[in-house]
């Protein structure tokens, strides 16, 4: 006998909607939203999308109507809840254009719980683009099936970073100067709340450096022999902590 399909299937559209969702409830999606469903994916009704809510989790939805700038889907049943994401914050130093977008869609592609800007004083880029870098975001939790977002800090400068920073949150910052190896540091502190900080492409200062080993949460760590750009040593660390915490 011929094997059932797999339903939903694999090719089913999935979007992150800013409403709570619940089973017999219906939806409408309009604007850029619509317009891939309709125009993009040739949804019809009767097809079926899935749809998370940043809440509740996962949801399957099937088109009850299409138009041309709108669709209306009514929600059928919970496929999966919000996941629990690992309690790991990405602290990093803004980058240049393009690569900006490859650290952030790593970051949560890997699990970062929440990711955190911080200007240095090497950064060659001052600022960063909120409502964009959360586009990304919803972008790489909607294809690589991500139930719960990243949260998005605003541009932080990094003496404000260390004297807010929480006193049972252990800050693995990555030194060009060497330190501790980052698998075996996490190892040793699996299971507590962590967060990795990532300093700009010219790396931190003497005095930044010096400012965050004064903070006694913080943990200088290695990331190898080689140097590495910014958004590689942020995806090597955000790999590397994952293995050591079994997300992996």
């Amino acid at each position: 006998m011929p094997a059932t399909p797999a339903w939903p299937p694999q090719s089913t559209p999935r979007l992150f909607v800013g409403e709570t969702l619940s089973a017999g409830a219906s939806i409408r999606l309009d604007g850029p939203q619509a317009h891939y469903l309709v125009t993009v994916m040739r949804t019809k009704v009767g097809d079926p999308v899935k749809l998370c809510d940043n809440v509740t989790g996962e949801w399957l939805a099937i088109a009850e109507a299409a138009g041309k700038r709108d669709l209306v889907l009514r929600i059928d049943h919970l496929l999966r809840p919000r996941e629990q994401a690992p309690d790991l914050w990405l602290c990093f130093a803004p980058i240049k254009k393009g690569r900006i977008e490859f650290l952030l869609e790593k970051a949560c592609e890997l699990g970062a719980a929440r990711l955190v800007p911080v200007l240095t004083r090497r950064c060659v880029a001052d600022k960063l683009n909120h409502d964009r870098a959360m586009a990304h975001l919803v972008e790489a939790a909607e294809q690589c099936s991500r139930t719960a977002l990243p949260e998005l800090g605003e541009l932080v400068k990094l003496p404000h970073l260390l004297r807010a920073w929480p006193t049972d949150r252990t800050l693995f910052f990555a030194d060009e100067n060497g330190g501790e190896p980052l698998a075996a540091a996490a190892a040793a502190r699996k299971g507590q709340p962590a967060a990795l900080l990532i300093g700009p492409e010219g790396g931190f200062t003497d005095e930044e450096r010096a400012e965050i080993r004064a903070l006694p949460q913080a943990v200088g760590v290695g990331l190898g022999p080689r140097i590495l750009r910014a958004e590689t040593a942020a995806t090597a660390a955000l790999a590397v902590w994952m293995a050591a915490a079994g997300d992996w």
